[in-house]
């Protein structure tokens, strides 16, 4: 299947080290149109303080394991001190400890394949724009390797196999004199003109045939060839410089860019790869050899797996995969087998099987292992090569097995599979997976009725809490039993099946209905699973029933299911959370006199459109960094962030008409219930004037309306203090605008 590139593509070349010196505080970013910003450089920061944060929080989290090459230490994120921080311990210890005691939230961990290195990202401020950092094991040499200059933004990629260079991708910010420009930041080409045909001006954003119709692809463009370039970096040498890099032409709009970075500063900075106006890009695995690297790009619903040549630049390979967890898949040790988590051709993500020749070109694509109505959520093979573990979606709850994949042979040059293991979990579902080269794994679990936590798993795949993970019993606030949602099936007007998970409240009378609160979540690919969600156990404290539904566009339900919504098919994903209200009154469940709606981010926005398309359903709602209107949402989100969201809602030109049908602001004049805004004040995914806006309307109108903005948070609120003080005034609300007239 060829690549469908739809922006020129820049490949590897050597950053000389003079390029990489950050620009002057206050210096305006640096001019796209000569090609990729400046490779990052590195930045050196205090190491580990030597006194851990006090404890905060007793039923904390901890997720996001990777070990180190022994699998005896662990590093992981915990939130302990009331945000998420960076620590590490022996795996079957009791004396972790902190590694960056900044107050800004990690969100990635990674631990150098030599053990010399642990990596991760983190968020300065809680807001959206993120950074790279290293630091050692035992908390010094800790240093920024990207991110660090004001607006920029950088996130992990792969280790080499040998944990000499770290892969990150760090985002070019627009130039100053395009930014907000019209609608997500679109461009104009040099003569300023609009085309005829109300595409962007300059741009290659995918069009449409239609206002009702899927986005189609645009023309294909081959990779640039570099003749020469080198591999990978060594240790203890920089590479030798290779040809310059064709002229590309003027890139006027930023983009993203991988490269591959040092820790120690022995090499320079290599340029993997680079896009203008890309919508996502991570490298996700370099072969032993640093001669092939993965990369996944693309924006949701089209992502695509690209094998890349570092050594002359070409793209050999390419195939659409599934959205969901960035890591997308590995190379075989010899790098002559590809292993990927894909829905190519399928409904369901499978794991694929991709033989590659010395050139690195596909030789067939087999299936390795499919599931019937299961999606393949995580796939984790380590660097060996002999096994892997692969976490099945089974609507909603994970399935683990661990397959044997055996060599290549000489006679054949296909890989097998081999009788895997399927372990019995203590929690609903697998988060992330980080296996052991010696067999095993670590896996962070969580449960509807358990706070994350992370597990051991011997090569029998027997599981073990780590002593350093909150107990069970600290899940739920004392004198509130844990609730356990019953899964729920129930049919949209046009005939679509939806799916769900009800929580009926502690010590509901269970022959009445009860007021009921349905909650909706972002996206809109993501899907509701049974995970122990604080907010659900603070609105069920206080009387309240959640319905928890997958309206048409969530995952785990096939790419039918997810594509159901695009175009003009979102009215229909608005009309499918009034049906979901519907059928729990209907099952005697849900007072119809006490309905509440609410959600986070594309859940804010199906909050807004349901209270204005459904007045008189619902007495109350709480949006959380919603959408109100696509006009403004385009023109003040990030640019790659408006590439991904062109691909679900539409074009803003193109979609124009469209757009502001399908925005609860034209509807404005409908709002009839009291509604609660709440936004992160650093959130530049959706920017807090979309609540802004919509309650300043509905109050114009004389709708009670309140908007709680959060200190220190981006587009997730990662610190206990304000998901309480969230948590607490969305449930005051709630519970105010539900309870029986007096």
């Amino acid at each position: 299947m060829p690549p469908e590139h739809t922006k020129p593509l820049r490949h590897v070349h050597e950053t000389p080290r003079g390029a990489a010196d950050p620009p002057a505080a206050g210096a305006p970013p640096a001019d796209p149109v000569a090609g990729p910003a400046p490779a990052p450089a590195p930045i050196r920061m205090p190491g580990h303080r030597g006194v851990d944060p006090p404890t905060l929080l007793t039923a904390h989290g901890c997720w996001y394991p990777s070990a180190d090459p022994t699998g005896e230490h662990v590093a992981f994120i915990c939130d302990r001190a009331g945000v998420p921080q960076l620590w590490s311990g022996p795996a079957r210890g009791v004396e972790v400890h902190v590694l960056d005691g900044d107050p800004d939230p990690v969100t990635e961990v990674s631990w150098s394949p030599d053990g010399r290195w642990i990596a991760y990202t983190s968020a300065p401020g809680g807001g959206e724009h993120t950074r790279v950092l290293v630091v050692r094991p035992d908390g010094t040499g800790r240093q920024v390797l990207a991110g660090a200059e004001p607006g920029s933004s950088a996130h992990l990629g792969c280790w080499t196999r040998d944990g000499t260079a770290l892969a990150i991708t760090v985002a070019q910010p627009s130039p100053a004199r395009s930014e907000h420009a019209g609608p997500g930041h679109l461009r104009q080409d040099a003569e300023g003109a609009t085309p005829a045909d109300g595409r962007a001006p300059g741009s290659a954003w995918s069009g449409r045939g239609g206002p009702a119709t899927l986005l189609e692809g645009g023309a294909a463009q081959q990779p640039v060839r570099r003749d020469a370039a080198p591999s990978v970096l060594e240790a203890g040498r920089s590479p030798a410089s290779g040809a310059p890099v064709a002229d590309l032409g003027p890139a006027r709009s930023g983009g993203l860019a991988a490269y591959l970075v040092d820790p120690d500063g022995a090499a320079a900075p290599v340029l993997l790869f680079a896009e203008e106006g890309a919508a996502s890009l991570r490298v996700c695995d370099m072969s032993a050899d640093g001669r092939f690297a993965l990369v996944r790009r693309g924006p949701r619903g089209r992502r695509e797996a690209l094998v890349l040549d570092t050594a002359s630049g070409r793209t050999t390979f390419a195939l659409h995969v599934a959205d969901g967890d960035p890591w997308i898949g590995r190379f075989s040790a010899d790098a002559r087998t590809l292993w990927l988590r894909s829905d190519a051709e399928r409904e369901f993500a499978a794991l694929l099987r991709v033989r590659l020749d010395e050139e690195g070109r596909s030789q067939g694509l087999s299936v390795g292992a499919e599931r019937e109505e299961s999606a393949l959520d995580l796939l984790s093979v380590p660097d060996h090569g002999r096994w892997a573990v692969l976490a099945w979606n089974a609507h909603g709850a994970t399935e683990l097995e661990s397959l044997r994949l055996h060599p290549l042979r000489t006679d054949s040059t296909d890989g097998a599979l081999g009788p895997g293991h399927h372990p019995t979990l203590p929690h609903e579902v697998v988060t992330r997976i980080a296996p052991l080269e010696r067999g095993g794994l670590f896996a962070a679990l969580s449960g509807s009725r358990r706070r994350p936590g992370i597990w051991e798993l011997d090569e029998a795949l027997v599981p073990a809490r780590t002593a350093w993970s909150a107990r069970d019993e600290d899940a739920v606030p004392p004198g509130r039993p844990p609730v356990r949602p019953v899964p729920l099936r129930c049919e949209a007007r046009d005939g679509l099946v939806l799916g769900g998970w009800y929580y009926r409240a502690p010590e509901q009378d269970p022959g009445r209905p009860a007021p009921c609160v349905i909650h909706l979540h972002g996206g809109p690919e993501e899907q509701e699973r049974p995970v122990f969600s604080p907010l659900y156990h603070e609105l069920l404290g206080r009387g309240l029933d959640v319905f928890a539904p997958d309206v048409r566009g969530s995952s785990g339900w096939g790419r039918s299911f997810v594509d159901a919504d695009l175009g003009a098919g979102r009215f229909a994903a608005i009309d499918d959370v009034a049906d979901c209200a519907a059928h729990v009154v209907s099952l005697g469940y849900a007072d119809p006199l006490r309905l509440g709606v609410m959600g986070r981010s594309y859940g804010g926005y199906l909050t807004m459109a349901s209270l204005v398309w459904h007045p008189d359903l619902f007495r109350a709602g709480v949006a959380v960094c919603g959408m109100s209107d696509f006009a403004t949402f385009f023109a003040g989100t990030e640019p790659w962030i408006a590439q991904s969201a062109a691909a679900k809602y539409g074009h803003p030109q193109h979609d124009r008409e469209l757009l502001r049908a399908l925005s609860p602001m034209s509807r404005i004049d409908q709002l009839r219930a009291p509604v609660l805004a709440v936004h992160g004040e650093h959130d530049t995914n959706v920017p807090p004037t979309e609540s802004e806006q919509f309650v300043r309307a509905a109050r114009d109108r004389g709708v009670p309306a309140r908007q709680l903005m959060l200190r220190n948070e981006g587009h997730e609120f990662l610190r206990a203090d304000n998901r309480r003080l969230y948590r607490r005034t969305a449930a005051d609300w709630l519970e105010q605008h539900l309870s029986p007239a007096p």
